[in-house]
């Protein structure tokens, strides 16, 4: 698949003059001079999505930008996905879900913690996401970073005998297999109801996936939403996976994301794994979440 041809029909939308800096570090680049509240156009949403492929998250600095044109711009790189918590929709856009550690009159306003592990976001969907688009509302002081790691190195550094081993091999994701055992560090968990827990059957995925865009091999596996590797006793499945993960996040393959005042972060979900640990509750942080629909990983 091409860039090209993932894209909508291009319009007289004016190109706008921005900058694309990579980040120190094994992935990741800034996106400066981009004003999200004026069109995009074709040109620019072209540019865009490759550097999103090369680099696998982008920031783009000073958006300040409305719920309406945050959606908006998400869409353009796809249907979005809708969050199966709908408690935590924000009111009046439900492909905006918030994360936030803030309680109001007894109640979280969001979900408190949404990167509590480390994952991909919705990769326990027959089509995991493209890549989520994080909006800053508030923020601490401290704390509050999201650290990312290149799910292309962690499968490039791998020993060739455990890609042997991982060659044409499937796992499950399971959405409730985290949600429980999150509900166990989290008193905000509330049990899924049986609907809930309907709308996310347990998937099976590749191991190894192929980016669709750039061709390039990816782990896709993560301590959050993968249970087990397919055709594995538990015992083994467990302990392969538990060395993917400490693998995966050798700080040589971690970007470590300082939250500014108005950063929108995109990242790609098909090439990096995510996880921002649970602010305390006096750290007010509240952020607004959008993700764009994948395709089946092969």
């Amino acid at each position: 698949m091409t860039i090209a041809s993932t894209l909508p029909p291009s319009t007289a939308t004016a190109a706008q003059q921005f900058e694309i800096r990579p980040v120190e570090g094994p992935l990741g680049a800034e996106i400066t001079g981009l004003d999200l509240q004026l069109p995009v156009s074709g040109q620019d949403l072209a540019r865009i999505r490759a550097a999103l492929v090369k680099h696998g998250l982008l920031v783009f600095r000073e958006q300040r930008i409305t719920p309406q044109q945050h959606v908006a711009f998400s869409r353009r790189f796809g249907p979005l996905q809708v969050h199966v918590l709908n408690r935590f929709h924000l009111q009046g856009y439900p492909e905006i879900l918030i994360v936030s550690n803030v309680v109001q009159d007894g109640q979280p306003i969001g979900l408190v913690d949404a990167g509590a592990d480390w994952h991909s976001d919705l990769s326990y969907m027959p089509k995991p996401s493209l890549g989520s688009l994080l909006h800053a509302q508030e923020l601490p002081a401290e704390q509050g970073d999201t650290s990312f790691a290149n799910m292309f190195l962690a499968y490039e550094t791998l020993p060739a005998d455990v890609k042997r081993t991982l060659e044409g091999r499937c796992a499950v994701h399971s959405y409730v297999y985290r949600y429980r055992r999150l509900q166990k560090l989290s008193p905000w968990r509330a049990d899924l109801t049986q609907k809930q827990i309907d709308e996310v059957p347990e998937v099976e995925h590749p191991v190894i996936r192929v980016h669709p865009e750039s061709g390039r091999k990816a782990l896709f596996v993560s301590e959050g939403f993968t249970s087990h590797i397919v055709g594995l006793p538990k015992d083994e499945s467990d302990a392969l996976l538990r060395y993917l993960h400490e693998h995966t996040i050798r700080p040589e393959n971690v970007y470590r994301h300082r939250w500014r005042a108005h950063d929108m972060v995109f990242w790609d979900n098909r090439s990096t794994v995510h996880y921002a640990p649970i602010t305390p509750q006096h750290l007010r942080r509240t952020l607004y979440r959008t993700t764009v629909e994948g395709d089946v990983p092969a």
